[in-house]
């Protein structure tokens, strides 16, 4: 019994000299990072003097360089992990509806030339139900659809991400598709209208809110002929990953991946998607590097190409680990993705709730701002879902909330610096190296990468079943 005793002892103290080495790494980091966090003032230089980050553009490769070159000034061995994808440009654009000019903008992927004049068709909120309703209607006209859902259209209606109301447009025999941005002030959306990067076969715009309801309005009264003259550029391109390696001090062949999509839309200087994530990334390593941090398990910092475009620069990564028979090592991927001043870790997988509450009841010592609220849960449309799609966990700062109202402008011409919040960027550096760094410190990381069938009933549990198919992403059959 005394021997029991003296054991349980010896373990309590272990424990607690582990919690408190852990503790010390923490407020390490969190001192660091109150004085010498980088990203807020890189981001300011690379909105002011690279402009956008639009993948395959010349604009793009100055991002990847700008960012290969910070990366190496902090003392890493960087690489380029490149890949071929078809680039998308916007050249021109004229929607005129009942010969009447509206203001618009093209959705990525959508046709190199378009010349097409068809009735409008009030689509709702584009979804399944919307579409068997019209029924044989909506062959060979334009879809007038709203991006989110329309208020008063009935409760719990899970909206769909663009390019899968733009494949079911297609599906249902549309020409075009025409979105009703839901921000007021006739705020003009970009964003991709096809999940696999290729080009799609039918036009994608979208319109200001007030001239959306305004045609929709009118539209119940009488015929609206729409008529849209387009021209894009699309060609195959290189883009490049830009990715730093630290290998693990005692569990090398386990390896945590971290990173956020670099890459922006072209309207504006894409501050907040993903300025936000993608320099917290690089100024987590230049924390790591700084202090000499020595990881259990080996890391990956990941600064994605071509998210915007179809999740291109992940899905990248994943394909490269598979063919060389080491996505097998990737425990966890930390995803972030316009994230700000988080209070708390995010999680795909419930198994992960104990250890995460662990190491943030440490890290909550040292930050007040974090508040140890934890949540798991899943979706999709950025670059943890390649990821996923393979069974391995993923994660996330969260809790916090974008700055500026900077929600609505994300895509669009508003998204630039003046929104960025520096105290909220410094803290997502933050509370991202204290999850990096628990989890590469970690015993064991409870969550197992998931088998075919059990993947398939997760996502089945997360409702994502659905919008897998209509893009196309569903690998297992009906």
């Amino acid at each position: 019994m005394k021997r029991i005793y003296l054991i349980c002892l010896l373990l309590s103290f272990q424990f607690a000299v582990a919690q408190e080495g852990l503790k010390t790494t923490f407020q390490r980091i969190y001192e660091d990072i109150s004085t010498n966090s980088e990203a807020y003032d890189r981001l300011k230089y690379s909105t002011e003097n690279l402009g956008h980050r639009l993948t395959g553009s010349e604009n793009g490769k100055k991002a990847e360089e700008y960012a290969y070159n910070l990366l190496e000034s902090y003392g890493y061995a960087v690489s380029y992990q490149p890949f071929t994808t078809e680039s998308w440009a916007r050249e021109s654009l004229e929607l005129t509806l009942n010969n009447k000019n509206v203001p618009s903008v093209s959705l990525a992927h959508s046709p190199v030339k378009v010349n097409l004049t068809a009735d409008l068709i009030d689509l709702g909120n584009g979804l399944e139900a919307d579409y068997e309703k019209a029924g044989e209607q909506v062959k060979g006209k334009i879809a007038l659809v709203y991006l989110h859902i329309l208020p008063n259209s009935g409760e719990n209606l899970k909206n769909l991400h663009r390019s899968e109301k733009t494949a079911l447009a297609n599906k249902n025999g549309a020409k075009g598709i025409i979105f009703i941005n839901s921000v007021k002030g006739n705020v003009l959306l970009t964003g991709t209208a096809s999940i696999t990067g290729k080009l799609i076969d039918i036009p994608a715009i979208c319109i200001g809110y007030e001239d959306g309801m305004k045609w929709k309005e009118t539209l119940e009264k009488e015929k609206v002929s729409a008529a849209i003259k387009m021209r894009n550029k699309s060609e195959l391109t290189t883009a490049r990953n830009v990715i730093v390696s630290i290998k693990g001090t005692e569990y090398p062949e386990e390896k945590i991946v971290i990173g956020g999509h670099l890459d922006s839309w072209d309207l504006a200087t894409g501050a907040i998607d993903n300025g936000l994530g993608s320099y917290a990334v690089m100024d987590i390593a230049r924390v790591f590097k700084k202090l000499n941090l020595q990881p259990k398990r080996s890391v990956d910092f990941v600064l994605f190409m071509g998210e915007e475009q179809g999740l291109l620069g992940s899905k990248a990564y994943v394909n490269e680990a598979i063919e060389n028979g080491t996505l097998g090592q990737v425990r966890y991927m930390l995803n972030f993705d316009m994230v700000n001043a988080p209070t708390g870790f995010a999680t795909s997988r419930d198994e992960m709730k104990t250890l995460l509450d662990s190491i943030g009841a440490v890290y909550a010592e040292v930050d007040t701002d974090f508040k140890n609220q934890n949540s798991s849960g899943a979706g999709l449309h950025s670059d943890h879902q390649p990821f996923m799609m393979q069974g391995i966990p993923s994660g996330s700062g969260t809790g916090g909330k974008l700055p500026n109202n900077a929600g609505q402008y994300y895509h669009s011409d508003n998204d630039v610096f003046k929104l960025v919040d520096k105290k909220g960027m410094e803290q997502t550096v933050k509370v991202g190296a204290a999850y990096l760094y628990g989890l590469t410190d970690a015993n064991e990381i409870p969550a197992q990468r998931f088998s075919d069938e059990e993947i398939v009933k997760f996502l089945e549990s997360k409702g994502l079943k659905e919008p897998l198919i209509i893009s196309g992403e569903w690998r297992w059959g009906k």
